[in-house]
C-alpha cells in the first residue's frame, strides 16, 4: 500500500455524521467522565506508578487484537511475542496499521495517537520513527496514574483471581489518585475440577486460608473467606470467562461432597460429575454475589487457544481465541431461574461474543428485571470481536429492540493497555451518531437536550447508580 496522505484524520467530526450527532455528543457524551468496570490492568503497576517510557511496551505486550493483526500481514513472530528490540517491534506494527484499513485496530491507533500524544500522522513505515520518538518522549513523564486522570477515568475495575492478596490494591488505595482502583473476583479457576491443575489450586488455596482443604465444605469455607475478603478491599464486581460449553445440572450437597472426594484421591470425574460439580459452584458463587451486593459478569461464548502449534511455541492466551457456536440459552435460563426463584438474583451483566445470539442474550435479561432496581439485568456492551463499530450498533439496535438503551451501563474497554481509553470516546460518538441518525428520519422526537442528558446516563451516570462504587 502506498503511503496515506490524511494528516487530519481523526476531527472533531469523526463518525459524526449530522450536527445533531455533533451536539449531542460534544456538548453532552464528551465530558463525562469514565467508570471502567471491566479491564485487565494490572494494579501492580498502577501502584508502583512509574513512567511507562515506551509505546512498544504499553500497546503491543499483551494485546492480542494488535497481534492478530500483524500475524494476518505476515509479520514474524520474534516481531510480535519474540525477542525483537522495542524498536523493532513498534516498526512492524507501524507496518501493519496502513493494512488495517476498515478494522478497528485503524481507528483505535489513531484515536490513542491524537488523544494521549496530540499526534494527526497516521502511522506507517513513513511516520513511525519519529512518533515512536515523540511518544516515548511523552511517556517517559507520565505514569499509570496520570495517563487515567488525563482520561477522566474515576474508576477502574481489575481482573483479579481469588488467591491474589491484593496487596496493590491496598497500596493504592492508600494513595491520593485521581482514579480509584478495585479488584474484581475473577474466580475461573474454581471450575477447572476436570483438568490436572486443579488439584495444585486447591493446595494454593489452602495454604492462604491457612487451613487444610480436605472436603467440598472446606473449600466452599475457603472461598467464602476469600469473597468476604475481596469485598472488605473494595471489590463490588464479579466475573467469569470460562470458554466452554455450559449447563446448570441438578444435584445434592452429597452429590457434590462425593465428586469432591473423588477428585481430591485422583479419580477421573465423568462429564456430567463435571458439571454437576460446576452447578453447585455457579449457584454458590452467585448467592454469595447477591449476598454482598455485588454485580456478576458473566463473559460468554469464546472457543479459546485453537492453535496448538503456536500455543506449543509462545504459550496460552496469545491470540488465537475466536467467536465459539455454544448454546446458551438453557444455561443462562435454568441458573437466573434457580437464583430468582429463591430471591438470590444478583444484578447481573452477561456479555456474549457470538453476534447470532444478540437477541437471545437480550431477551433472556429481560425475564428477569426486578421492580425497585432499573435495569437490573444488563446486557453488556459489544465484547472483544465485538467492540467495534458495526458490532457496537448492532448491540445498541438490538437492546434498543428488546429492553431499555435508556438503562443501560455503557462501554468498558476489556484491555490489559493504560492507552486504550479513547475506546469510551469510540463508543460515545458511535452512539451519538446513532440516536442523531433516530432524530433526522423522524423515529425519535427532536429534543436533543432530553435525548442528551440519555447519553450522559449511558456514558457515565446509569454505571456510577449501578456499581455503587465508594467515589471519594
Amino acid at each position: 500500500m502506498n503511503q496515506i496522505n490524511s494528516k487530519t484524520f481523526i476531527t472533531d467530526k469523526f463518525l459524526l455524521n449530522s450536527k445533531e450527532a455533533e451536539i449531542l455528543y460534544h456538548q453532552y457524551a464528551k465530558e463525562m467522565p469514565i467508570i471502567d468496570y471491566h479491564n485487565h490492568l494490572s494494579a501492580k503497576q498502577i501502584a508502583e506508578n512509574k513512567p511507562v517510557e515506551n509505546i512498544t511496551k504499553v500497546w503491543l505486550d499483551g494485546d492480542h487484537y494488535k497481534w492478530r493483526g500483524m500475524r494476518a500481514n505476515g509479520v514474524d513472530e520474534a516481531y510480535i511475542t519474540g525477542d525483537a528490540s522495542l524498536e523493532d517491534r513498534f516498526k512492524k506494527w507501524a507496518e501493519t496499521v496502513p493494512q488495517t484499513i476498515r478494522n478497528p485496530l485503524f481507528h483505535w491507533t489513531q484515536l490513542e495517537l491524537k488523544r494521549y500524544f496530540n499526534i494527526d500522522e497516521i502511522l506507517q513505515p513513513s511516520s513511525a520513527k519519529e512518533i515512536y520518538k515523540k511518544a516515548n518522549a511523552i511517556l517517559a513523564t507520565k505514569t499509570p496514574a496520570q495517563l487515567l486522570e488525563d482520561m477522566n477515568v474515576k474508576v477502574v475495575c481489575t481482573t483479579d483471581d481469588p488467591t491474589d492478596n491484593l496487596e496493590y490494591h491496598k497500596q493504592i488505595a492508600k494513595e491520593n489518585f485521581y482514579t480509584k482502583v478495585y479488584p474484581t473476583f475473577r474466580a475461573d479457576e474454581l471450575f477447572f475440577i476436570g483438568q490436572d491443575k486443579f488439584l495444585k489450586y486447591v493446595q494454593k488455596l489452602s495454604a492462604l486460608v491457612n487451613f487444610k482443604i480436605a472436603s467440598y465444605a472446606d473449600f466452599i469455607k475457603a472461598i467464602d473467606e476469600r469473597i468476604y475478603y475481596f469485598n472488605k478491599n473494595g471489590c463490588k464486581v464479579s466475573d467469569f470467562g470460562v470458554g466452554e460449553a455450559l449447563a446448570i445440572e441438578d444435584f445434592t450437597e452429597d452429590e457434590i461432597a462425593l465428586i469432591f472426594d473423588k477428585k481430591i484421591k485422583g479419580a477421573t470425574l465423568s462429564t456430567l460429575e463435571i458439571n454437576k460439580y460446576r452447578s453447585s459452584i455457579f449457584i454458590h458463587l452467585a448467592k454469595q454475589y447477591h449476598k454482598f451486593d455485588w454485580v456478576q459478569q458473566y463473559h460468554l461464548g469464546a472457543i479459546r487457544n485453537n492453535n496448538s502449534r503456536l500455543e506449543e511455541q509462545v504459550g496460552l492466551d496469545v491470540g488465537c481465541d475466536s467467536i465459539g457456536d455454544y448454546s446458551m440459552a438453557t444455561f443462562m435460563s435454568k441458573l437466573f431461574n434457580t437464583l430468582n426463584t429463591t430471591d438470590q438474583l444478583a444484578k447481573t451483566i452477561t456479555y456474549n461474543l457470538n453476534p447470532s445470539q444478540n437477541e437471545v442474550f437480550a431477551t433472556m435479561m429481560g425475564n428477569f428485571q426486578t421492580g425497585g432496581i432499573p435495569g437490573k439485568m444488563q446486557w453488556g456492551s459489544g465484547w472483544w470481536f465485538l467492540d467495534q463499530k458495526d458490532g457496537m450498533e448492532k448491540q445498541l439496535k438490538t437492546l434498543s429492540n428488546m429492553g431499555l438503551l435508556s438503562r443501560f451501563v455503557g462501554m468498558l474497554t476489556d484491555s490489559r493497555s493504560f492507552l486504550s481509553f479513547p475506546r469510551h470516546e469510540y463508543f460515545r460518538r458511535i452512539l451519538c451518531n446513532l440516536i442523531a441518525d433516530d432524530v433526522n428520519k423522524g423515529l425519535v422526537p427532536n429534543d436533543l437536550p432530553f435525548l442528551g442528558k440519555m447519553v450522559q446516563n449511558i456514558c457515565y451516570n446509569n454505571a456510577e447508580s449501578y456499581f455503587n462504587f465508594k467515589m471519594n
